[in-house]
């Protein structure tokens, strides 16, 4: 299954494509905007569609990374009438698990697969190829993507039927979440007590304390630097799905509302694309 369509071209989906295209897949590429689908055929080995039922026609492989589930519905709805028999259409936005089951369904109805497979790792994850990936569906379905979803990344499980992708994604940004605040207070306290910032995180870092977030964030964060990274908007529109899951299911997610609600903050103060780790503007900003 060489010849992959890849719709949405954003700040993940741009490299991600790149990466299929460099592992020598036949990629044909979709945005909304035309322009940016050009910028990366002049990069890239690879052919531009103008619409999403252009790009999947004959596509062994259908990738979606997209922005939110109206998004993805659109989309979905576009393509379910050109998309191959035997195709897999493999979903790497951050959606409703409620979603990826409806379109599990449609897509078996027309006799393609569907993954739900959303991505954690960032924009630093999709350049580099290093992206972890959480996939819902049928385990066959998986196996015939994972070739494919191997040029960009690093580990891959399949952790159960339609939907689990996206459970398992609200797992990773609940962790997250509470991880952030965190590490927003210790770095915090640690300039107000006037600590060497760089003196401290290098004794720390290598005992309980260590996180992704403290080894590529905790620097940063003591600079004042966020114009990079996972935007506020995107984290809040996460913990969005995240929550209503939980009213769901009955999970008590306290620290997640309340850390929710510290990113609203964030946003009202002009951040709502600023990385997830500007959690500690809130501190400082009062300062």
């Amino acid at each position: 299954m060489k010849k992959a369509a890849f719709l949405g071209l954003g700040v993940m989906g741009y490299p991600m494509a790149g990466w299929l295209a460099k592992n020598k897949f036949d990629v044909t590429v979709y945005n909304r905007t035309l322009s940016k689908a050009q910028k990366w055929t002049d990069e890239h080995r690879g052919a531009l569609a103008e619409t999403p039922e252009e790009a999947v026609k004959g596509a062994d492989l259908v990738f979606m990374c997209l922005g939110d589930d109206p998004d993805v519905a659109a989309v979905a709805n576009a393509i379910a009438g050109a998309v191959s028999t035997g195709a897999v259409v493999v979903d790497h936005t951050t959606g409703s698990p409620a979603l990826a089951r409806r379109l599990h369904e449609a897509f078996t109805e027309v006799g393609a697969g569907f993954v739900d497979a959303p991505v954690s790792g960032g924009q630093a994850g999709a350049e580099n190829g290093k992206l972890a990936i959480m996939c819902g569906g049928d385990g066959a379905h998986v196996e015939l993507a994972r070739p494919a979803m191997k040029a960009f990344g690093a580990r891959i499980v399949h952790v159960g039927p339609a939907g689990h992708g996206q459970l398992c994604k609200a797992v990773n940004q609940i962790c997250i979440a509470g991880i952030v605040q965190g590490l927003s207070e210790g770095v915090h306290f640690a300039a107000r007590s006037g600590l060497d910032i760089e003196k401290a995180l290098e004794a720390i870092s290598g005992g309980a304390a260590q996180s992704w977030q403290m080894d590529n964030r905790a620097r940063t964060m003591a600079s004042d630097e966020f114009e990079f990274g996972f935007a506020v908007d995107w984290m809040r529109k996460d913990l969005r799905i995240a929550l209503a899951e939980a009213r769901e299911n009955g999970a008590r997610l306290p620290l997640t509302a309340l850390v929710d609600q510290f990113y609203a903050d964030v946003q009202a103060m002009g951040g709502g694309r600023w990385d997830t780790s500007s959690l500690i503007r809130r501190l400082t900003d009062v300062d």
